[in-house]
């Protein structure tokens, strides 16, 4: 009896946290204050009541956490906005991890008194910017197109510098006669072979889920998070970095013709939030109020250092060949939010049973909260400022979208028209359709054109069709012409 009544306490306990964690973004939204504060401090005040200090389960469910927030992140990422970029963003996601990293594990050794090797330690922890704050805070400003991508693809790409270099100070700790050259050679190796899994991954997810027909459209989902959650295993087993593995195996998925994409990308959406809520939630629990209240200043100094000195230091040189106004690496150099990736770092040292272990987590927490609450309600007005905003064109609500359910054999897909299209500067009545084939509508230029018998299709059209699943395959071949190689996605 007591096993069901605690099982049910539990039950009512996680519903409340996310119903409250919920209704939380539509404060933080009004107020400006990014959502993850409020759960961190759900998490807080839970704690005055619930006794909890599990680091293992902490660090194991933040890291399932994260890897669901980068394959969401990364699905919804445009190539097109990321190639211009990508240069300057993993410029700053290794060389500028690397210089923020050493700048605050210096004041790190002289603010806390630790040991220079334990202060680079706690530089690495802090040292990269979190994805699921940037996704988050930068979701809804109207911070100018070449900034966010930039920003979103170093929180994205950043998390194995900062793993190898926690890892790394944590080995030679530890082990003192560690070699760094060869912790180094490991480096490459986590990035290249990550890469690599992460591409071929991606390419296999998008080939099974185009050709595979379920019966309901609700299991596509299931198997696009299973697919990120198999990169990141097979990753970490092969030594390769798994957090970047899952976001350019994202990027693959949501940069090619996917079945469901729709179902897809909304399924992610809500499911990325319950981690995030219960991730935060989960890292509030584990600190202490009163160890909190202990490093106010350090933390505060730590913090405020980190913001005005590190972070611009790295962003500046890691950028000074870049095309970059001082503007934008102004913006840049105080758009870099911590969040969850810093704190389950600092999980580590706790884990591993470094001498300041605790202390660092308690700092590193400080640190985290600051800087949400002070960058990430400051980044839109300061954007507003330096004239770094652009209109926001006003999203258009999906036009088409067919739920399968049951046994249905029919679905709505879509195709970009391209200047080698077949299809083009022809009238819609002259297009010999395949029996039961029908389109639906025409997306130009963000505006909807109902098809006639006489509209006549242009270069850069999305055209969708209502139609048999059998009958995909033919479609792609009528309208480009060309092999079915990847196949056009579902509404």
């Amino acid at each position: 009896m007591q096993a069901i009544e605690l099982t049910s306490n539990l039950i009512l306990l996680l519903g409340t946290l996310l119903l409250l964690g919920v209704l939380s973004t539509k404060f933080s939204s009004r107020f400006g204050m990014p959502a993850l504060v409020f759960f961190i401090v759900a998490g807080m005040i839970l704690g005055r009541f619930i006794y909890y200090d599990n680091a293992f389960i902490t660090q194991w469910f933040g890291v399932l956490a994260l890897v669901i927030i980068l394959f969401e992140g990364g699905m919804q990422t445009d190539m097109k906005l990321i190639k211009p970029v990508i240069r300057p963003a993993l410029s700053l996601a290794t060389i500028g991890v690397l210089l923020t990293a050493f700048v605050i594990g210096y004041f790190a050794h002289l603010i806390l008194g630790v040991s220079l090797l334990e202060g680079m330690l706690f530089g690495s922890i802090v040292g990269s910017t979190d994805a699921a704050a940037v996704f988050s805070v930068l979701g809804n400003k109207n911070v100018r197109k070449r900034l966010t991508s930039t920003l979103e693809a170093e929180s994205g790409s950043n998390d194995p510098m900062a793993v190898f270099l926690t890892l790394m100070f944590i080995e030679l700790l530890n082990n003192p006669e560690t070699s760094i050259w060869g912790e180094i050679l490991s480096f490459f190796w986590e990035m290249g072979f990550g890469l690599v899994l992460g591409i071929i991954c991606g390419k296999l997810a998008v080939f099974l889920i185009n050709k595979i027909d379920f019966e309901t459209s609700s299991l596509y989902p299931v198997l696009a998070v299973s697919s990120a959650l198999f990169t990141y295993g097979v990753s970490s087993l092969t030594h390769a970095s798994g957090f970047l593995g899952v976001y350019v195996m994202a990027l693959v998925m949501g940069n090619s013709d996917l079945t469901y994409r729709r179902t897809i990308l909304q399924f992610n959406q809500g499911f990325g939030w319950i981690m995030q809520i219960l991730m935060f939630v989960l890292l509030g629990l584990l600190v202490f109020t009163d160890q909190l209240i202990s490093v106010i200043w350090q933390g505060l100094a730590l913090s405020l250092l980190l913001i005005i000195v590190a972070r611009p230091i790295g962003v500046l040189l890691s950028l000074l060949f870049s095309q970059f106004s001082f503007r934008e690496k102004t913006l840049l150099s105080w758009s870099g939010l911590r969040g969850a990736v810093p704190i389950v770092l600092a999980t580590y040292p706790l884990l591993a049973g470094v001498e300041h272990g605790q202390l660092f987590f308690n700092v590193v927490f400080f640190i985290v909260l600051t800087s949400t609450l002070i960058q990430g309600t400051t980044i839109a007005p300061l954007a507003q400022k330096l004239g770094l905003t652009e209109k926001v064109l006003d999203q258009q609500p999906s036009i088409l979208e067919l739920v399968a359910t049951g046994r249905t054999t029919s679905e709505i897909t879509h195709m970009t028209l391209t200047s080698r299209s077949r299809m083009i500067h022809r009238e819609l009545q002259e297009i010999d359709l395949p029996p039961s084939v029908l389109i639906t509508a025409v997306l130009r230029n963000e505006e909807i054109v109902t098809p006639r018998g006489d509209t006549v299709l242009l270069p850069g059209d999305k055209v969708y069709l209502l139609g048999p699943k059998a009958k995909r395959e033919d479609i792609r071949r009528l309208f480009t012409g060309e092999p079915a190689a990847d196949t056009p996605g579902a509404s």
